[in-house]
């Protein structure tokens, strides 16, 4: 007889253990030669990520952070024995509606997949290989694919049900949960998005939202009560306020908003917007920002260049990554994942708050650019937006070897935002999730040449112009 693989071998067991291990720290400051004590023990591949969560300028943020995700695997491993339905989603679906569910735990894949790359000894690369041993195409997106990868070994845990809400913003997630919905059997949820932006797409998108809330209705046993959907509304709220407070922040240079920052703010969205845990998180960010606004030796350092990446980032090396930036006085205002723009739910009624949950759908990260009637127009639009918001300098498009429709687009885009603005973007190749596809050095070299040799003569015209004005 085969013998039986462990589950405990799977990525979501092993990411579990390590943030029950991390949640066990002292709760109080960690110092430095502590921080150093807890990197010699941790997984090498995992001790670049984690000395950056602990500097001791953001520790009081990264520990919120850390304690958020700990509760999300906490309930989603023990969901079933609590009597609740584990829901899968993709990273453009906003949770809200899925917590006010009593009977439904939500997780997101990318989540998953991103926590164990920042944890876990190997990263997330034994899933990744294991996803291309089955014959599966080298250019699915790692995002999806690592987490994906260890739920079909079978050593890994199985949701109940997966919410498919990427098609047509991001075809390659849609279609790598749908393989996996129909190999292991698991009811998959839709909600379609056409490429319409007009009255009758979003008519066709709030008919589609609807179905998909009777769906969920049904799995979790009950309906969907307006009290809850009120509870989970108000924390909502709370979340976007902090968010738009971190997103003036950025405005000042300079910019006090410390780019690791970027990463809690999309996990907290992805996954516990609406939940105390996401409140707090955002809360501690808020905090660290606003105490680097009034120090004087914070508001006294260089800053030569202001970026934005405006596809994703890379996350295998945050030491390498963002502290590098840091220290070199890059400022990096983050990726498109937070690109989402939430908005304050009108509370007045059940139907009110659910036509603000949809319209956040509808406007999320990817659903709103890559998912719009010109996916360049879109994506323009709002980069363009963010680099008059901030005044950038310069932006960086990561080219994830997945993503071949961002790179249909990207030409287009790079020259109208250099046409509309005066700010270019620097083209690289590589995996987010994946460190052998682009080595960090490379990244590196790579933004440094184009900072010193491209933007800082930008820099200087265009702060010229500035001053003269």
């Amino acid at each position: 007889m085969p013998q039986k693989k462990k589950i405990d071998d799977g990525l979501f067991n092993r990411t579990y253990s390590m943030f029950q291990l991390l949640r066990r720290l002292p709760d109080r400051h960690i110092s430095e030669e502590e921080v150093a004590g807890l990197i010699g023990v941790l997984p090498p591949d995992s001790a670049n990520s984690l000395q950056s969560f602990f500097k001791p300028s953001i520790q009081q943020a990264s520990r919120a952070f850390i304690a958020m995700i700990g509760t999300v695997l906490e309930e989603t491993r023990h969901a079933r024995e609590r009597g609740k339905k584990v829901v899968l989603l993709p990273f453009n679906f906003p949770p809200e509606i899925v917590h006010s569910f009593n009977n439904l735990a939500p997780v997101t894949t990318e989540l998953l997949s991103t926590a164990a790359t920042v944890v876990l000894e190997g990263q997330g690369e034994r899933y990744w290989d294991y996803v291309l041993g089955l014959g599966l195409p080298d250019h699915l997106c790692s995002a999806n694919a690592i987490e994906l990868g260890s739920m079909l070994s079978g050593m890994d845990y199985e949701p109940d049900a997966i919410i498919s809400g990427c098609v047509g913003s991001c075809d390659v997630n849609a279609k790598s949960h749908e393989f996996v919905s129909l190999l292991l059997d698991l009811p998959q949820i839709p909600l379609e998005k056409p490429t319409m932006d007009f009255s009758d797409g979003f008519k066709y998108f709030r008919n589609s939202y609807y179905k998909m809330i009777g769906l969920l209705e049904e799995l979790a046993g009950e309906e969907l009560k307006e009290e809850n959907l009120r509870e989970v509304s108000i924390k909502a709220n709370r979340c976007t306020e902090l968010y738009y407070d971190l997103w003036e922040m950025k405005k000042h240079v300079p910019n006090p908003v410390p780019g690791i920052f970027s990463l809690l703010i999309c996990g907290t969205r992805f996954a516990m917007w609406g939940r105390d845990e996401g409140i707090r998180t955002l809360e501690q960010c808020v905090e660290v920002s606003r105490n680097n606004l009034e120090s004087a030796a914070y508001r006294s350092r260089e800053e030569i260049a202001r970026i934005v990446w405006v596809y994703l980032s890379y996350y295998y090396d945050f030491l390498n990554f963002y502290d590098w930036m840091e220290e070199k006085g890059i400022s990096n205002f983050g990726d498109a994942l937070q690109l989402a723009f939430p908005q304050t739910i009108d509370l007045s009624s059940k139907e009110t708050m659910l036509d603000a949950m949809i319209e956040m759908a509808w406007n999320n990260v990817m659903t709103r650019q890559m998912g719009a009637s010109s996916m360049a127009r879109g994506w323009t639009d709002d980069i363009v937006y963010v680099i008059k918001e901030f005044g950038l300098d310069g932006c960086v498009y990561c080219g994830h070897h997945s993503c071949k429709q961002t790179w249909s687009a990207f030409t287009v885009t790079r020259n109208e935002v250099l046409k509309k603005t005066g700010v270019p973007i620097l083209g690289l190749q590589g995996d987010s999730w994946i460190r052998s596809m682009t080595p960090i050095g490379v990244i590196q070299e790579e933004l440094e040449q184009f900072i010193n040799n491209v933007v800082a003569g930008k820099r200087r015209r265009r702060r010229g112009k500035a001053s003269v004005l």
